[in-house]
C-alpha cells in the first residue's frame, strides 16, 4: 500500500515536471526561435519520465 501511494506521488511530480520542462520547450522554440532545442528539450524530457517511471515500477 504505501508503496503505491509513494509511486502515485511521484508520477504526479515527474508530470509537473514534464508540463514545467515543456513550457520551457515551448518558450524556446517561440520566443528564441531555436526549434532544435526546444525538440531535443521536449523529446528528452519526455523519455527520462518515461524510463524513470518505468524503473520505479519494476522496483
Amino acid at each position: 500500500m504505501n508503496s503505491i501511494i509513494y509511486f502515485i506521488v511521484f508520477l504526479i511530480i515527474t508530470l509537473y515536471i514534464l508540463l514545467k520542462t515543456i513550457g520551457y520547450a515551448i518558450y524556446e522554440i517561440k520566443e528564441q526561435n531555436n526549434k532544435i532545442g526546444g525538440i531535443v528539450i521536449i523529446s528528452f524530457s519526455i523519455l527520462v519520465v518515461i524510463f524513470v517511471n518505468i524503473m520505479m515500477l519494476i522496483r
